[in-house]
């Protein structure tokens, strides 16, 4: 009877208390005075060379434009494998790119990839005390699961084929420990990527077994009686083996937690306790021999509700969600000496889910007659591809490639005392992509690229992406953005319906998006880069949950045009002692068309400061994080009925 989780509506959520806070009691003027600051720092890129900048001995800092071509080699430049599918400099990128290190994973204390994505200029994450959902640009509607957003472990697709889900939690089938670098690519990546990288592409790269070369332990104690521990190896052998191997274990009691709505002595007062426990356990193995590697991960993890979710009984541990993830992956990558990249793949997959609601069928006065209501969901795929990569003359580097995901089992169940769902099904998909980045002189890259799919369940469609990139001086980059994208209904969306709270959708149409996005990253002297991004994307036949007012059930339907403008600043520091902060403002305007009304769950404003300090170097560091939220238009009253928030 029940749906997979609980509605998301972050306006209540107990982790999205910032949302409550008034508009008029953010400091606007600061905003705007910083606003405007960027605003000229990065109009005008001969700023640095009248400041008084010191280096770290006292010496005033070179401009980029004075600095000789050894000294600007030396000048470090993030790179990304992700926005092309080969290794390239994050200013030759064609998408906004943000890359966040191992190194700052751990001195800021990020626990999940939902930590890391917080502290992303336009990212925001919802917590409702059973999953976390990640928005970006403004796009986070409560139901959706997350489905515009295509997540990679190593290149591996992570998105299921039921839910098409990207899981950022504890629930990752990776450990954060184990992360070398996360790629956060914005705009449609639909061309290389398919299904899914509508709104943005997430990359989670690995550690080798070299990177390690020993054994690691760790372990960690929180509040609410959390504690988790990790035992890795890792190693790269004389004959040329390299693997990794790795196992993590968490369990958290969780708190107790007080709902006005439920303030009555036959509900405990309003008070949850013991019902937000949650545990997790994970594997990671990762071995490479040669050309070959062989990389697998599992995670099982298991959540309960202290929220009462879909009317069930309130303070009962017994509603909770089980899920566990499988993935193995074989992929062979070779270069020959002409110059030609090869890489050939092969994945299996596997996504289980159960969810336990816990429901009193006694009236009024009557003694508890509890009974259980399951959920469940077997969901396991194939995928393949292979890719090639290769520099035609001087100017063309080309990558082009065939992919093909077969979903063979997608099954959907719920059932108490009598079947209330038994849906099962299979589908495919198969695709082609080509790429090619043209040096049209030594300062403008033209990078264009179209892809081709076939699904079994839609037809055809053709997405195309060109990308200039323009770089008029050395420590100046203009990029020019244009895609479009295209993700088809989910199994869930099309096909749940438990006869009670739900009911299916056969007819939704897929959703399609064009993007626009004009890109400034601009050098301030050695220690500071800046950013300014201005996008437009149009999405048509958006799909939402919705509530039927002929029967007063939720059902999916698409909703026409809707409509996104935004504008994302960020300033990036670094010096020599170690100091370094990030400081940016996303502003972000998310509109249905026909409605001319904000979207639910769309905040017009984010802010967020990272700051870190040295206090031994290289041994202790001192962090510092803050993050506003502005307000948010709560979601329909259907779905404000399936969640309650603490106080």
């Amino acid at each position: 009877m029940k749906n997979r989780a609980c509605t998301p509506l972050p306006c209540r959520s107990p982790f999205m208390f910032m949302c409550r806070r008034p508009a008029a009691s953010f400091p606007i003027l600061r905003l705007l005075a910083f606003i405007a600051t960027i605003a000229v720092m990065l109009t005008y890129p001969a700023w640095p060379a009248h400041a008084e900048e010191s280096t770290s001995d006292g010496a005033p800092a070179a401009d980029l434009t004075t600095l000789t071509i050894e000294q600007l080699m030396e000048i470090e430049v993030d790179t990304v494998s992700g926005a092309s599918r080969y290794e390239q400099p994050v200013t030759e990128a064609p998408a906004s790119v943000t890359i966040v290190t191992a190194e700052e994973i751990k001195m800021f204390g990020y626990r999940t990839l939902a930590d890391i994505l917080k502290s992303v200029p336009g990212f925001s994450v919802i917590n409702d005390r059973n999953y976390q959902y990640v928005g970006i640009r403004g796009f986070g509607l409560p139901g959706d699961y997350g489905t515009r957003m295509l997540l990679l472990v190593d290149g591996v697709r992570q998105n299921d084929t039921v839910y098409q889900s990207g899981y950022v939690g504890y629930e990752l089938v990776v450990d954060i420990d184990l992360v070398e670098r996360v790629e956060i690519i914005r705009g449609p990546g639909h061309t290389l990527y398919g299904a899914n990288a509508m709104l943005g592409v997430i990359n989670v790269s690995t550690r080798r077994g070299r990177d390690m070369n020993g054994v690691e332990v760790s372990g960690a104690a929180g509040s609410y009686d959390t504690y988790n521990g990790r035992l890795s190896f890792g190693k790269k052998f004389a004959g040329g083996l390299e693997m990794l191997v790795s196992g993590t274990y968490l369990y958290s009691q969780g708190q107790d937690l007080y709902y006005p709505e439920f303030d009555a002595p036959a509900t405990n007062s309003g008070w949850a306790r013991d019902c937000d426990r949650e545990r997790s356990g994970s594997v990671f193995l990762k071995l490479a021999y040669r050309d070959l590697m062989l990389e697998g991960g599992y995670v099982k993890r298991d959540k309960t509700l202290p929220t009462a979710p879909w009317g069930t009984v309130f303070n009962d541990s017994g509603t909770e969600t089980t899920d566990n993830s499988l993935f193995l992956d074989l992929k062979y990558r070779r270069t020959f000496d002409s110059g030609l990249d090869v890489m050939g793949r092969i994945s299996w997959n596997q996504y289980n889910y159960d969810g336990y609601y816990r429901y009193n069928d006694a009236g009024e006065g009557e003694a508890p007659l509890l009974y259980t209501n399951v959920d469940k969901t077997r969901n396991s795929w194939i995928a393949g591809e292979v890719q090639l990569t290769s520099e035609l003359g001087e100017r063309h580097k080309i990558v082009g490639g065939v992919e093909f995901r077969d979903a063979l089992r997608m099954d959907q169940m719920n059932y108490d005392t009598e079947v209330n769902l038994d849906d099962r099904r299979t589908t495919w998909n198969t695709a082609v992509y080509l790429q090619d980045e043209y040096q049209v002189f030594d300062s403008l890259v033209l990078n264009a690229g179209v892809r081709y799919d076939h699904f079994d369940t839609f037809g055809d469609t053709v997405n195309p992406r060109v990308a200039l990139i323009y770089s008029p001086f050395s420590h100046t980059t203009l990029k020019f953005l244009f895609g479009t994208a295209f993700r088809p209904p989910s199994g869930y969306e099309l096909y749940y319906g438990d006869g009670a709270t739900q009911k299916a959708n056969t007819d939704l149409k897929e959703e399609r998006s064009t993007n626009y996005e004009l890109i400034l990253e601009q050098s301030l002297g050695r220690h500071f880069r800046g950013t300014v991004s201005g996008y437009y994307t149009r999405v048509k036949d958006l799909i939402v949950l919705t509530t039927d007012p002929a029967d007063d059930m939720l059902v999916f339907r698409n909703i026409g045009k809707v409509e996104c403008k935004g504008v994302e600043l960020l300033l990036d520091g670094k010096w020599d002692n170690g100091i370094r902060g990030r400081i940016s403002y996303a502003f972000q305007d998310v509109r249905d068309v026909a409605a001319d009304e904000w979207l639910a769950n769309s905040a017009r404003h984010l802010a967020k400061l990272h700051l870190l300090f040295p206090l031994v170097r290289e041994k202790v560091f001192f962090g510092v994080e803050e993050q506003y939220t502005s307000a948010k238009k709560p979601a329909p009253t259907a779905g404000q009925e399936t969640f309650s928030s603490p106080t």
